[in-house]
């Protein structure tokens, strides 16, 4: 990219328009003693004594140094009330703010700004189907959500506006006079569509694809989306291939390709395709914002590779920061097992939700990561007037009208239409409701719409053509029930049928038990199509290409003590090419699995018995699979002639280990070198459609390396052709622009100088109002890793260096000694501003560091700071 096109920083993708707040009574109010008690007075009581009503017995709330809460209780109700009540007094403000996402009521907070985001998550219907989920729930996991809602509202009974958080101050400056509403259930389940929807796989890639389409070859689209590299990169069930032969995947470019033919022409889509990336990218990503990559980490060893004779479980979930993290540690037990009080379970919830998410109880542990398969399909749809096509019958489309409140502004109507497949889609932003170009791409199989006769429905209306989504998310199902069955599962049969209800979003899940084993198993809602594979968009006006029910859990692949001992999972193939169960062509391109899969089996080839710091020091890896392939290139090309910057950059690249850590020259200097090249290749694809750095990127370039004369290698805007030709170029760009970042001493150069972490409020810290974002964001912390990279701290590349995706936390399970595991969160427990529990845990994060984490009640007691006891109303 180089000098050519510099770069700046995007601004988020929630971005609240908070212009007519003012910068002077901000400062009014940060300002002395009446900034203190503002930014204070929402701090929760952490001891000493609170009743709550509803509780049949006392509550002990056991808080250490980092404010993380071990909750002991008598009762499951007692348990998970306070669990609501407790998430509500260190986060109910994100709390709040996701749950007006998750319903489309963002407007109601924010005004009209938000009115096109509310739009489309109306339209996709999340809360609609949220409430349907909690009257399919049974009365038992009914009563957990119920007193987890009880418990919100008691702390809700007694604290409002700036007492529940800070922000609360700041909203009142442009909407005063907001209360919260009580806490519901479905307030709690509708956060799992938010999960579905941040971890909906490949449907980006859809566009992308039918984007491109556009105006090039289905060749060139395949190469710019590759099939996975079976015969390189492992698979989760079969492990690394037992001969790797060559390193290049598919580097004759004769691989069978993966784009679906339905003898459509895409070019009149490009627009209505353009306009629903817009949509996607105005709706917030709950769990952080987007990155260049998504992935996570998770393996399991067993105890014949340990120093302790059992398994050892690591997981590092990636997903976009977010202040708070995402993430919020928890322990809940029972003081005493029973059936009415069965809990006995710690690791990391959600604030909104009762329960572990990810964690161990006192005999398993798990740990989760995207499985990724292909669960959302864009149909094309024939409208006619209040109809449409299906089959040659026109049938009517299902209409409900909805109303957005607006904060400050007139309510806006909106009228939200469905089709068999799902939402229409098409056209949501800007002038709701638009209507996709009459102009709709010509069928192989159909008659040219400009020469033949119009379908026509009763009243004589012409046709429009709209997208509409399918998505297994938008089926109610029984997620919300999954997570209790997972907390109470015992051993691997009981694991497995908990993991049967964890329909959406399908993750990979990793387990193992004090008694030795190992496991793994594919859990979720996965469509069978008829025909077609879900890459491009198909035709609605037939059944040809609808769906067919979902794959059975039975058949989901499944792995349960393998000869290997080691079980890794890194978003990469779950089975091989010869599988016949397909779930996605859209796979994470396997450089973080196999890295993780080489670590592990290089320390068991020597001998070396893995302990808990191991797979600490596996999870901190930098090493960069790109840098491995293009350095030897970088190497080779004469920068004689070049300047004498570019000449000792590259001198830095000799003997260098391809790790991209923080204090690393070289590393600055190759993902500058990197950066420049994706943008001299590829910038002149389509809005949107550009390499940015993530696995793909590395898959694109690798392939191509061994094709110097590839039209691929050409700078549009320069001129420049070929592979060393590019190269030369991107050096020499790199190497000024590195100067111009980091000064011209090279010794000076470090890749954490430029490769940074900015904590932000999930809301307001994007405003653009400099005040309002000194008061909630923390930051820069330097770090190393990058994309694609075990240590994934992603970036993207036409955007900077600053990073846009991280490993969210850190655990590492020890099944010997659950005293002994360690675990870390991206920020605090605290969702308030200037608590000592706010950020505390970040530096160490940014270290690859962990903390302690005791599970023996005995040790949780003495590592307390703080005691609470919630007390029944009637014993005050």
């Amino acid at each position: 990219m180089g000098t050519d096109a510099p770069r700046s920083k995007k601004h988020r993708r929630f971005t609240p328009v908070l212009i007519s707040l003012s910068v002077v009574g901000i400062l009014v109010v940060i300002a002395g003693g009446v900034g203190v008690w503002t930014v204070t007075r929402s701090f929760p009581t952490l001891s000493g004594e609170i009743a709550v009503p509803g509780l049949g017995s006392d509550v002990t709330v056991y808080r250490d140094d980092a404010g993380i809460p071990q909750i002991v209780a008598q009762s499951s109700s007692d348990l998970f009330r306070a669990q609501g009540y407790v998430h509500a007094q260190d986060r109910f403000w994100e709390m709040d703010f996701r749950r007006h996402v998750t319903s489309g009521r963002l407007a109601e907070l924010f005004g009209e700004s938000q009115v096109d985001t509310d739009v489309f998550v109306r339209t996709l219907g999340w809360r609609a189907i949220a409430e349907q989920e909690v009257a399919l729930l049974d009365p038992v996991t009914l009563g957990y959500y119920q007193a987890y809602a009880d418990g919100v509202n008691a702390y809700l009974d007694t604290h409002s506006g700036a007492d529940l958080s800070l922000e609360y101050a700041v909203l009142d400056l442009q909407n005063s006079g907001y209360t919260p509403e009580k806490w519901t259930p479905a307030d709690s389940v509708a956060w799992l569509k938010a999960m579905a929807w941040d971890l909906r796989s490949n449907l980006d890639d859809e566009i992308d694809r039918a984007l491109l389409s556009t105006d090039m070859s289905a060749s060139d689209v395949d190469e710019l989306h590759p099939a996975y590299s079976w015969a390189t990169q492992p698979t989760i069930v079969g492990g690394m291939p037992a001969v790797v032969a060559d390193p290049l995947p598919d580097a004759d470019g004769e691989g069978e390709s993966e784009t679906d033919s339905t003898g459509i022409a895409l070019a009149p889509l490009g627009a209505p395709l353009s306009t629903l990336r817009a949509a996607l990218s105005s709706v917030p990503e709950l769990l952080g914002p987007a990155g260049g990559g998504i992935g996570s980490n998770s393996w399991v060893v067993s105890g014949t590779h340990t120093d302790t004779g059992k398994p050892l479980l690591a997981n590092d979930p990636h997903l976009g920061p977010a202040l708070p993290s995402v993430w919020y540690q928890v322990g809940l037990r029972c003081a005493t097992l029973s059936a009415d009080c069965p809990f006995d379970v710690a690791g990391y919830s959600f604030s909104g939700m009762p329960g572990v998410i990810i964690g161990h109880n006192a005999r398993i542990a798990w740990g989760l990561t995207n499985l990724g398969p292909d669960v959302a399909d864009l149909y094309m749809e024939k409208v006619t007037g209040d109809s449409y096509e299906y089959d040659g019958v026109q049938k009517p489309l299902t209409v409900r009208n909805e109303k957005i409140n607006v904060a400050g502004g007139e309510p806006v109507k909106i009228e939200i239409r469905s089709t068999e497949h799902g939402p229409i889609v098409s056209g949501l932003v800007g002038t709701q409701l638009e209507q996709v170009s009459t102009e709709y791409p010509v069928s192989a199989e159909m008659p040219d719409l400009e020469t033949a006769e119009p379908d026509l429905a009763a009243d004589g209306d012409e046709p429009t053509y709209e997208l509409a989504l399918q998505w297994t998310a938008l089926t109610p199902g029984v997620t919300a029930s999954a997570i209790f069955s997972i907390n109470l599962a015992t051993d691997w049969a009981s694991f497995r049928a908990a993991a049967a209800q964890f329909e959406v979003p399908s993750q990979n899940l990793i387990y193992a038990d004090i008694d030795g084993n190992i496991g793994y198993q594919a859990p979720g809602s996965i469509p069978i199509r008829r025909s077609g594979d879900g890459t491009l968009p198909v035709p609605g006006w037939t059944s040809e290409y609808g769906w067919e029910g979902t794959v059975p859990f039975d058949q989901l692949p499944s792995l349960y003590n393998p000869p290997s001992g080691v079980i890794v999972t890194a978003n990469n193939a779950v089975a091989s090419a010869e599988s016949e169960l397909f779930l996605t062509a859209d796979w994470d391109a396997g450089y973080r699995a196999t890295q993780i899969t080489t670590r592990i089996q290089t320390l068991i080839d020597s001998g070396t018995l893995l302990t808990a710091s191991d797979m600490s020091d596996i999870q901190a890896d930098n090493r960069s699979a790109i840098a491995a392939a293009l350095v030897p290139h970088l190497l080779a090309m004469d920068t004689t002639r070049s300047s004498a910057t570019t000449s000792k950059a590259q001198a830095l690249l000799d003997g260098w280990d391809f790790s991209v850590d923080a204090d690393s020259a070289a590393a600055a200097y190759f993902n500058i070198v990197w950066a420049t090249l994706l943008d001299d290749m590829f910038s002149s694809l389509p809005d949107g459609t550009a390499l940015t750095g993530n696995d793909r990127s590395f898959q694109v370039v690798i392939g191509l390396l061994d094709k110097p004369d590839s039209p691929w290698w050409t700078n549009t805007r320069t001129g420049v052709t070929g592979r060393d030709a590019i190269l030369g170029h991107a050096m020499e760009d790199a190497a000024a622009e590195a100067a111009d970042l980091m000064g011209p001493r090279l010794e000076t150069w470090e890749w954490g100088r430029i490769h940074t972490l900015t904590l932000a409020n999930s809301s307001f810290g994007t405003s653009g109002i400099g005040p309002i974002e000194w008061l909630f964001n923390r930051g820069p912390y330097e770090v190393g890793g990058g994309s694609s990279v075990v240590n994934a701290t992603a970036w993207t590349s036409s955007e900077g260096y600053t990073v846009d995706w991280v490993p969210s936390m850190r655990q590492v399970i020890s099944l010997a000694d659950f005293d002994s595991s360690t675990w870390i969160n991206l920020t605090g427990a605290s969702g308030h501003a200037y608590h000592p529990n706010y950020t505390d845990q970040a530096p160490l994060w940014q270290k690859n560091a962990t903390r302690d984490w005791l599970f023996s009640q005995s040790l949780v007691e003495t590592a307390s700071t703080n005691t609470l006891v919630l007390t029944p109303t009637e014993s005050r």
